[in-house]
């Protein structure tokens, strides 16, 4: 039986990494692994970074992405993370894009998997659709949620809705906007819901017909990974991680190819809506799959099972 020590994850946490992780957490558990930080470590499953020097285990590093916005100090935000990934027997990326992103700043790891992120299937299923009656009187209703900060790209999410929707439909708006949008664009067709709970989102999305999420140089977004799995059509940029993991029905709009070089992240270009390409790209978002690839890679990298 092989007993993990966690690092870097607050499982009580809603944001991006740390929803994954409880995710993650309930698989391996199930799986029969345990998490007991007073008996030793087979493993130490780090989440982007840890300061912890002395870990004597073997270091699995799951890397959500790196620093790169031209306008802060990169490399010193990027130091601890670099240490990490240094030191870890085996790195776990996301996406396709993160993995070139990172090696392109970092160099090239011996020992790495590009595992995308997954959806709990079964929870989504379990929960009934209370929403379903508040929106029955619109045709289609959209969404986009995130924590709204400028490369995510808020007003080209409100003004793809405003330009495709119908007279008929519903923009629903999830996550603070204060660092986003000065003041709310108002308009009948959208609501303001603010911060949700992690079952109010899926409550949310499995009430949608579409999910926006525009956001520039992404790596590999829960909230689209979840709001497929409840049965929306995703609308994303082509720059970065994201189309990786959108599915093929996906709505693809398409920007200039990035070079990795530094950028000024919060300021993003402007997208031509008119510019769409099919995606390529597919990916099993069933949790139940993800969290096998994540065991057989540690299992890989643990003394016990070698």
């Amino acid at each position: 039986m092989m007993n993990i020590h966690l690092h870097n994850i607050d499982l009580t946490s809603s944001s991006g990494p740390n929803c994954f992780g409880r995710k993650l957490f309930d698989y391996l558990r199930s799986n029969g692994l345990t998490f007991d930080a007073s008996q030793v470590a087979d493993l130490a499953l780090v989440f982007i970074e840890t300061g912890v020097k002395h870990i004597t285990a073997p270091i699995i590093q799951r890397l959500d992405g790196i620093y790169f916005n031209s306008e802060q100090n990169y490399l010193a935000q990027n130091k601890q993370i670099l240490d990490t990934y240094r030191r870890s027997s085996g790195v776990v990326f996301q996406s396709e894009f993160n993995k070139e992103l990172t090696t392109k700043y970092f160099g090239e790891h011996k020992n790495s998997a590009i595992i995308h992120n997954g959806a709990n299937l079964d929870l989504i299923k379990s929960l009934p659709n209370i929403e379903a009656s508040i929106f029955s009187n619109y045709k289609n209703v959209w969404c986009c949620a995130s924590s709204w900060r400028p490369h995510k790209r808020l007003e080209e999410n409100i003004r793809y809705f405003l330009e495709h929707s119908g007279a008929d439909d519903v923009l629903l708006v999830a996550g603070y906007t204060g660092h986003a949008l000065k003041k709310p664009i108002e308009d009948k067709k959208i609501k303001y819901l603010g911060n949700l709970d992690y079952i109010s989102l899926l409550n949310i999305y499995k009430c949608c017909d579409y999910f926006i999420h525009l956001a520039w140089l992404d790596h590999c977004p829960n909230v689209v990974v979840d709001a497929r799995a409840c049965g929306c059509r995703i609308i994303c940029s082509s720059a970065g991680g994201t189309k990786e993991i959108a599915g093929p029905d996906a709505i693809i709009i398409d920007e200039e190819d990035w070079d990795f070089e530094p950028v000024k992240l919060y300021s993003p270009p402007a997208l031509n809506f008119e510019q769409t390409s099919k995606n390529l790209h597919n990916s099993n978002y069933d949790m139940g799959y993800v969290g096998k690839k994540y065991l057989d890679f540690m299992k890989e990298n643990t003394n016990e099972y070698q």
